[in-house]
């Protein structure tokens, strides 16, 4: 080979020599780029088999917002095929109520490159639609321009349906503390009635007075004014118990705000004064002055301290006896209330009382205890009772102060 290359002209020699030179360099940088490729076929497929097996559906589009790939569970839930989604074919698998809200949201997002996330019903081939939430997040290029999307949809059909669940109930009990408050109510009639027909009886006997008194010769001005005053004092209180009846009776959601605890024990109090005196019952408090304020639903505090001091009472009926109502500061930054009666006592077993339909009240719904237990935890607090040293029982709650 040699000896031929020598007796061979000069031009031919130097091509000779050049393939020999760069031919196993060749051979080298195909050899690498079939390795490169052969690693990257591998990268994909593990990729692949990542995106098809993950236990989510997951897609790609376009930066236009087209679909251009989903994984095989997509095509395993809806039954429509990859050729079937692409384009804008994937909204045909969505609940005719959803699919323009949520297509509307995705060319937002297409057009702004704001993240998308929604939730949505999608049909199966069987007919049966299930909620899924959808995520989709763009890829940027290094000019700031979008070149594909990148999302998943996650089935939360159940967790729709547990949040659900969870509604109905919070329902059922604002139904059943309704019902418990107006149930209250009727008990109080006589006693709410008394409580009404008290100021505006005054508020009648001081319009007489102003009319005698403007009828002397001369007019007594003062005296009329003096009348007038009263009535409008008289007008106004039975104004605000009537207001204070209409917000108990109320049936609505849950309005929280800061309050203070010691005015609605006064309040409820007030309410039931009447009630303690045809039961021969004396009120006593202990109030402990400068409580800080909590977070929480006026009426349904109305109601836990209605409940409690309207079981004591009645708890006294026959007997008469001392309702004491107290308010303290803790330690640990809650506030603790407490309503004792002299009445029978307590049963053997302490917890039943708290079960819904329980009751030692021959007219009673026995939801009282179990649904004040409902509303105090609803609070961040906690009821119970104890039986008293000598007679009777107290009932205990706490309150967390706002903050806590």
């Amino acid at each position: 080979m040699i000896v031929c290359l020598q007796l061979a002209p000069a031009w031919y020699q130097a091509g000779a020599f050049r393939i020999l030179l760069v031919g196993p360099l060749l051979l080298g940088i195909w050899a690498l780029h079939r390795w490169r490729i052969h690693q990257l076929r591998n990268q994909e497929k593990r990729l692949r088999d990542v995106v098809e097996t993950i236990p989510a559906i997951t897609f790609t589009a376009s930066s236009e917002g087209s679909c251009t790939f989903v994984n095989k569970r997509w095509t395993e839930y809806t039954g429509l095929s990859v050729e079937e989604t692409a384009g804008t074919g994937w909204q045909h698998a969505i609940h005719p109520a959803d699919v323009v809200l949520l297509s509307e949201k995705w060319r937002f997002s297409v057009a702004t490159g704001a993240l998308f996330e929604d939730e949505a019903r999608f049909r199966r081939p069987d007919g049966e639609y299930r909620w899924f939430l959808v995520r989709g997040v763009p890829l940027w290029n290094s000019y700031g321009k979008i070149v594909q999307w990148y999302g998943t949809f996650t089935d939360i059909e159940d967790r729709r349906r547990a949040e659900q669940g969870r509604e109905k109930l919070r329902q059922l009990e604002a139904g059943l503390a309704h019902i418990n408050r107006v149930s209250m109510m009727g008990e109080m009639a006589a006693t709410l009635a008394h409580e009404i027909k008290q100021p505006i009886a005054a508020a009648i006997n001081s319009a007489n007075s102003c009319v005698e008194w403007l009828a002397h010769e001369p007019p007594n001005l003062d005296r009329a004014r003096a009348a007038a005053t009263r009535i409008d004092k008289y007008g106004n209180r039975a104004a605000e118990i009537i207001d204070r009846i209409r917000s108990f009776y109320r049936k609505s959601p849950p309005q929280h705000e800061l309050l203070e605890v010691n005015p609605i024990i006064l309040e409820i109090l007030t309410l039931l004064e009447g009630e303690a005196n045809r039961s021969a019952v004396a009120m006593r408090t202990e109030l402990a002055i400068g409580l800080p304020e909590v977070v929480g639903d006026r009426v349904q505090l109305q109601q836990v301290f209605m409940n409690l001091m309207l079981n004591a009472i009645e708890a006294m009926k026959n007997s008469g006896g001392e309702l004491a109502v107290k308010s303290q500061a803790q330690q640990d930054g809650q506030l603790l209330f407490s309503v004792s009666d002299t009445g029978p006592g307590l049963p053997a077993d302490i917890e039943q009382i708290f079960s819904a339909f329980f009751t030692t009240k021959p007219q009673g719904s026995g939801m009282g205890l179990a649904i004040s237990r409902t509303i105090v935890e609803s609070h961040g607090g906690r009821l119970w009772a104890t039986a008293n040293d000598g007679r009777g029982a107290t009932f205990h709650f706490t309150l967390p102060t706002q903050g806590q």
